[in-house]
């Protein structure tokens, strides 16, 4: 005859049949999830790698040509943001950028910007060589005006105003304000009379700007000293 299930057989049987449901939902749940990662593995491999998005946002080197003592850019969005965005050169009429040869050689230097001259991309030296013809101490102007743009300063030419530089507060840009200081780059070995000097202050004092004395060193290191008026 069979044997009478007793409690601990009713118990035994429950649990059992409780651990297939247990087991039963686990492998539903792993069916149910699988597409789920599969899913999350392809955007995964879709997804570009950091150097493939630096690749992509890098830019077009912009198209420009020497044209006396300038650099005259392509006429194109990409030329003008450059001064839309950071007062690079000046926009002539015909859409073009006009940039001074510092503006140039520093943007060259960024990448941002391919010189062209005699229908050939002119080399860094051959650029510095030329640029040393056209303005006597080059070197020493761009010095100082490659420092205060890695600064984050707006440097333009100051010719005007009987300075090299005139130098904006960051985040001033020309036309919103006036520039703050005006400034005369010198090697550190070089001499300046009680004369010049005196001169370089009155040129700061009738533009209502600051002067400011850029020395630069044979590292190409520059310090900067600012004069001020102090009424006794």
């Amino acid at each position: 005859m069979p044997r009478k299930k007793t409690r601990k057989d009713t118990e035994l049987t429950s649990f059992v049949e409780l651990d297939e449901k247990k087991q039963s939902k686990k492998r539903k749940d792993l069916v149910e999830e699988e597409p789920f990662e599969e899913i999350e593995l392809e955007e995964l491999k879709e997804t570009p790698l950091p150097e493939e998005k630096e690749l992509k946002a890098k830019k077009l080197k912009i198209k420009a040509v020497f044209s006396n003592e300038r650099i005259i850019t392509e006429n194109s969005n990409e030329a003008r943001d450059l001064y839309l965005q950071s007062r690079y050169g000046l926009v002539l009429e015909e859409g073009q950028v006009q940039l001074s040869l510092h503006e140039a050689l520093y943007l060259t230097e960024k990448g941002r910007v391919e010189v062209i001259d005699k229908g050939k991309t002119i080399e860094l030296t051959a650029f510095l060589k030329k640029a040393n013809k056209i303005e006597p101490n080059f070197w020493i102007r761009y010095a100082v005006f490659k420092d205060m743009r890695n600064r984050g300063y707006i440097i333009k030419t100051a010719l005007k105003f009987g300075a090299d530089f005139r130098v904006y507060d960051r985040g001033v840009k020309p036309g919103e304000d006036h520039a703050r200081w005006i400034v005369y780059p010198v090697h550190e070995g070089s001499t300046l009379t009680w004369y010049e000097f005196a001169a370089k202050n009155r040129v700061a004092h009738s533009t209502k700007k600051r002067l400011m004395i850029a020395v630069v060193d044979d590292e190409s290191d520059v310090t900067y000293w600012e004069v001020k008026w102090i009424r006794p």
